[in-house]
């Protein structure tokens, strides 16, 4: 059983992990240092948990206890419990959710082990928005497609923003960080994959036309929002593929993007 603490002081160091959650910068560095990452709200921390993520503590606001007396009797670590001005002060936000869970992350499974399984897979590209990762991964989850990659520079799935965007899916969909962009593309190919690269280019192949050949077996390259793929990336991967558009509207937002090229990949 959870040992249940009040707290009235958002300077407490046992709330540590809880602290200045709006820092992105500082978040980003230091969550996967500390082999640290948040889940927020009833049910992304059980999917986390039901995913086999240890729970380090949990922080709620104190109306939230009857909503997970379940998951507080299985816990044999802290419960903070505050009210939630203290909550905000804390975090630097409103959390209006109302739970929090300090969760340890996993070892990351290699690429190869990802490729081993994998049909149809998604690599992004120093894709930077934490709510477009997090939508990506629901859409991966729910469309069909088998695992995610994320270059060097692409940012950390498991952030806060990312897993609750993402509606834990990204406790469910495996994924990986490459090591080295473009390079392992090599690695792609390897695998038996052709590997496509999402553009908005009008001369690329609209991705519906794909042979029922290449869609089975296949890697989409996703871009950042904005800049897009980057030229090295382009001229390795060999075949673009677009979202055919008209109203003389160019392309869709990322997460947008993606759903729709996994739909035309999947089915």
């Amino acid at each position: 059983m959870a040992d249940v603490i009040p707290v009235d002081d958002p300077a407490d160091l046992r709330l540590r992990d809880y602290l200045d959650l709006t820092d992105v910068e500082l978040r980003r560095r230091r969550e996967p240092a500390d082999g640290l990452f948040m889940a927020e709200g009833e049910k992304v921390i059980r999917r986390a948990l039901a995913a086999g993520y240890r729970m380090r503590s949990l922080l709620l606001e104190d109306k939230w206890l009857a909503s997970l007396p379940d998951v507080i009797e299985a816990f044999d670590g802290p419960v903070y419990v505050a009210a939630r001005p203290v909550l905000a002060r804390l975090t630097g936000y409103d959390v209006h959710r109302g739970a929090l869970a300090a969760m340890d992350r996993q070892p990351l499974p290699s690429v190869a082990e990802v490729l081993a399984t994998a049909r149809r897979l998604v690599v992004l590209e120093n894709v930077n928005d934490h709510t477009n990762i997090g939508a990506i991964f629901r859409s991966a989850a729910g469309l069909g497609m088998d695992a995610v990659l994320v270059t060097p520079r692409c940012a950390d799935p498991l952030y806060r923003r990312s897993v609750k965007v993402s509606m834990g899916a990204v406790f469910s969909v495996p994924w990986t960080r490459l090591h080295s962009w473009p390079e392992d593309i090599s690695l792609l190919r390897e695998a038996g994959l052709t590997v496509l690269a999402l553009t908005p280019d009008a001369s690329a192949v609209p991705i519906s036309d794909l042979p029922p050949e290449v869609r089975a077996r296949a890697a989409l390259v996703l871009g950042a929002e904005g800049p897009g793929l980057e030229p090295r990336t382009l001229a390795e991967v060999g075949t673009r593929v677009r979202i055919p558009m008209s109203a003389g509207v160019d392309s869709l937002n990322v997460g947008a993007a993606a759903a729709v090229a996994f739909y035309a990949l999947t089915r």
